[in-house]
């Protein structure tokens, strides 16, 4: 059975698109164990939805519908809007949540939230809820990074359809070569208007300052590495490669990329050189890792280094006690030989003394 959806609603915007005046979205994100995605409904929606569950049921959710306020509205009201979210969300969680399967076994409640379903028409209103709702899960800093691994994803698979590519040159297979060449360039399309949407959601998280400027500045360098990592494939995508014998005969031609271009793209490698005013370079550890993450991992360096810094404090202390022992012992030493020295002149002394005596006898 597969797990329950986790379901939040981070965000609201306000639209009026179909209707004569403003009303709000909410912005609902959902996180499969495969896919992550945002689906936009207006109260309406949810006033419809309960009523659907009630009747296919027989029973109200087990947590009740936020009230209609007749005297205020979300598009003028901070508090009403944010006070609105806040219910809403805790009634979708209640019933996904729920240990009564009830109302998610319902047609209505896997519809509102555009789930993939057996039949396909509500498959098709999925489909269409989740293209429709992209861009704006790329203002979510969680749904944006699951967007950047779907990304991920797409650039691997051009990789892949292109080394099919020049595989099937190799064996002379034109017509194996030409399917996987154009599925290739279909793919990379499709990453194009995905980086597109990242931007354009980072800029949206940018404005609303929902992360901070290293977070941003990380999230724009896997962008930008991204960008330039489609374009090197969408060169080679474009250029006529070369079977083994062709290379042969005539070498390459002028447009055609270089072995080594081919190589270096096909295994995912970052172009070289130094970018003046880029961010530095990701490393193993906070790749991949997100805002509160990032500052989790900050805080665990700089635990470390407290801890070594005692440590080195505490070495320093011991070397300051063996300087001390030491200095204490050296003025012994000096203490001593001052003695010494005191009692070799008295004894000169007497030295003289005595053998003045013996002259006089």
């Amino acid at each position: 059975m597969a797990p329950p959806p986790e379901i939040a609603i981070p965000s609201t915007s306000i639209s009026d698109e179909g209707s004569s005046k403003p009303f709000t979205l909410y912005n609902i994100t959902l996180r499969l164990p495969l896919r992550s995605f945002v689906v936009q409904k207006r109260y309406s929606d949810f006033a419809a939805l309960n009523k659907i569950l009630v009747e296919q049921v027989g029973a109200a959710p087990p947590e009740p519908l936020p009230g209609k306020h007749w005297l205020k509205s979300t598009v003028n009201s901070l508090e009403l809007t944010k006070d609105r979210q806040a219910s809403l969300e805790k009634y979708l969680r209640a019933i996904a949540e729920s240990p009564d399967r009830r109302w998610r076994d319902t047609s209505a409640w896997r519809t509102f939230l555009n789930l993939p379903s057996s039949s396909t028409a509500n498959s098709a209103i999925s489909a269409g809820g989740r293209v429709k709702s992209v861009a704006a899960g790329a203002a979510d800093p969680g749904t944006w990074l699951d967007l950047h691994r779907d990304l991920k994803q797409q650039l691997h698979e051009a990789r892949q359809y292109l080394s099919r590519r020049d595989a099937a040159v190799d064996a002379g297979n034109s017509t194996s070569a030409a399917e996987a060449g154009a599925a290739a360039k279909k793919v990379l399309v499709k990453a194009g208007t995905l980086i597109a949407t990242l931007a354009d959601g980072l800029r949206r998280m940018q404005e609303a300052s929902r992360l901070g400027e290293g977070e941003l500045r990380r999230r724009r360098d896997l962008i930008s590495q991204a960008r330039i990592e489609r374009e090197g494939l969408d060169k080679l995508s474009n250029s006529m490669p070369n079977s083994t014998a062709a290379s042969g005969r005539g070498g390459a031609s002028q447009g055609q990329a270089s072995s080594s271009d081919k190589v270096a793209l096909l295994r995912g490698a970052r172009p070289a050189g130094r970018v003046l005013g880029a961010p530095l370079p990701e490393t193993d550890k906070t790749r991949e890792l997100d805002n509160s993450g990032v500052l989790l991992l900050q805080k665990q360096e700089m635990q470390a280094q407290d801890e070594q810094l005692d440590q080195l404090a505490a070495i320093i202390r011991r070397q300051k006690e063996m300087g001390l022992q030491i200095n204490e012992e050296v003025e012994r030493q000096t203490e001593m030989l001052d003695k010494l020295d005191e009692d070799e002149t008295r004894l000169q002394a007497k030295v003289r003394v005595a053998n003045n005596r013996l002259k006089r006898l």
